[in-house]
């Protein structure tokens, strides 16, 4: 009998102006990490936002455990929905909540947890992305974006989600706090048992994180692979990619 994978998407396709995804064929098996790679406007935001329930796709399935995520509403959507979460870019923060009442936004407002328990278990998910107890009530502005990153992370894993998405998990955070970030993402992953999408630009990021990279252009997938495979793959365009270089199949978005 064939596993079914823990997500996947099957011959998605999405319009805007022109074509973003085209057929998207993609799965992850349950508890591993994938990496989606590629060059701006892609379709790579657009990836997870269809998976998240953010984008509906114009034809395709989206499935988590075999099941359609593409149409479903009321109860089973919101049932369906509470097995992901999210790290945003930018992590995304409410300024005018404390740092406990973002971690606990969805423990409180969908899942209904009183606060009071809702604040210690915010607390104990600040403790595993190495956050003390006297950051809870402190507000956004008061962290640097390095802390601001750990709290969105906090919020990600707080309701031990089954699937995370990391949207450009490490964007504009210096190299050491980047590393440190990434550290946190396998830490929380691995602890968790969950299978994990990110998107992202920083191929450090890539290779710590993703147990396998996909390359996407023109909205299809051109490659896949370990990690490790990059330096070694004669892909034209994960070799432009990784190379960095002007010339090659993909045209400079400048």
């Amino acid at each position: 009998m064939t596993d079914i994978p823990k997500l996947e998407w099957k011959g998605v396709s999405k319009r805007f102006d022109g074509p973003v995804l085209d057929g998207l064929d993609l799965s992850v098996a349950a508890g591993r990490s994938l990496v989606i790679i590629g060059g701006s406007g892609q379709g790579k935001s657009v990836t997870i936002k269809v998976a998240m329930g953010l984008v509906r796709p114009d034809a395709g399935q989206v499935l988590v455990d075999g099941e359609d995520l593409v149409g479903v509403s009321g109860a089973s959507r919101r049932k369906l929905f509470e097995r992901i979460g999210v790290l945003f870019q930018g992590a995304a923060l409410f300024d005018s909540l404390s740092v406990w009442e973002n971690v606990a936004f969805r423990l409180i407002n969908a899942d209904g947890v009183p606060r009071k328990e809702a604040k210690a278990r915010a607390v104990e998910a600040l403790g595993r992305v190495h956050l003390g107890a006297h950051v809870a009530d402190s507000y956004p502005s008061e962290l640097s974006g390095g802390m601001q990153k750990r709290v969105g992370l906090a919020r990600a894993v707080v309701a031990n989600p089954e699937i995370i998405f990391f949207d450009e998990p490490t964007t504009g955070l210096d190299p050491i706090t980047s590393a440190a970030i990434n550290e946190l993402i396998v830490d929380q992953v691995k602890g968790l048992g969950c299978t994990a999408v990110s998107i992202t630009h920083d191929l450090a990021s890539a290779r710590t994180i993703g147990d396998e990279i996909a390359m996407l252009h023109a909205g299809k997938i051109v490659w896949r692979g370990a990690p490790a495979e990059l330096d070694r793959t004669d892909n034209p365009y994960v070799r432009q990619f990784v190379d960095g270089r002007a010339d090659g199949p993909m045209a400079s978005t400048v």
